[in-house]
């Protein structure tokens, strides 16, 4: 018994062999473009609209004639014109204009289904060239202002200084009694406020800066100024304000000033000086 169980083993196995490759033979053969097209639905539905676009390209060249196609290119068209309006709604033109190429390019024959996305992209380039150049203008201003500020502020210095020339007797002659009024060097006594420009302070002209500083030092010493100091940067009012400081209590060690800062980055710099009244 043992020795017809050993003889026909061989035979059982040649014959489920055979029944498999049978099986395997009957199973139908699998469709490359059924494959193609579910890789471009996967692309679609992920938002990996490049690679889409390149599977739609292969599909176009090996199956011409399917009538699939067609929809596949305007869903893809349709997807680009979303990723437009997503990219316009973030701001940033150049990728709209770039998503809304692609679409044109997919559906050259329908230019009525990009018209709102590219009308829309097109307002806002206007707006923004609008805004830029408000900006242009609004800026040149600041500094033609800034410019005949401190033209007003030079003829201003040089009327004083040349009142003081001519009020300063010759050689050798009496010199008037002293006046009691304290005179100014650089500010206007009677004005709540005087603006001394600092251009040498972008140029990083310390000797020109501290010759004004010691000008200024003796207006706020003598008329117990108030002082603001407006510069581009934070790191320069510490540097003006020691210098300014070192020259007051050169002057007069008891007198503390007030001094504030302001930061202006489209300003040149400048000294606010404020008469305390009694």
């Amino acid at each position: 018994m043992k020795s017809f169980v050993f003889r026909g083993l061989p035979l059982f196995l040649v014959l489920l062999a055979g029944c498999q490759s049978s099986q395997q033979n009957s199973l139908p053969p699998v469709d490359d473009l059924v494959v193609a097209f579910r890789q471009l639905d996967l692309s679609l539905a992920e938002e990996r609209l490049d690679d889409a676009r390149s599977q739609l390209a292969e599909l176009q060249q090996r199956a011409s004639r399917d009538t699939r196609l067609e929809q596949y290119q305007r869903q893809l068209a349709e997807a680009y014109m979303e990723q437009g309006r997503e990219a316009l709604q973030q701001g940033d033109l150049d990728r709209a204009a770039q998503a809304l190429g692609q679409a044109r390019s997919l559906m050259p024959q329908a230019p009525a289904l990009s018209h709102d996305l590219n009308q829309a992209i097109d307002s806002a380039r206007a707006a923004r060239q609008a805004a830029a150049e408000q900006q242009a203008r609004e800026a040149a201003a600041r500094l033609d202002a800034e410019r005949q500020e401190q033209l007003r502020q030079q003829r201003q210095a040089s009327e004083r200084q040349a009142k003081a020339t001519q009020a300063t007797p010759p050689a050798g002659q009496p010199t008037a009694a002293p006046s009691s009024q304290p005179k100014a060097r650089l500010i206007d006594p009677s004005a709540a406020t005087s603006v001394i420009a600092m251009p040498m302070l972008d140029n990083q002209d310390n000797e020109n800066l501290r010759r004004l500083l010691d000008s200024v030092a003796a207006d706020v010493v003598t008329f117990r100024c108030a002082v603001r100091i407006e510069v581009r940067e934070a790191k320069d009012y510490p540097w003006v304000a020691a210098l300014l400081s070192a020259r007051i209590k050169k002057l007069d060690p008891s007198f503390r000033p007030q001094l504030s800062q302001k930061i202006v980055p489209q300003q040149t710099p400048r000294l606010l000086l404020s008469p305390q009244r009694p």
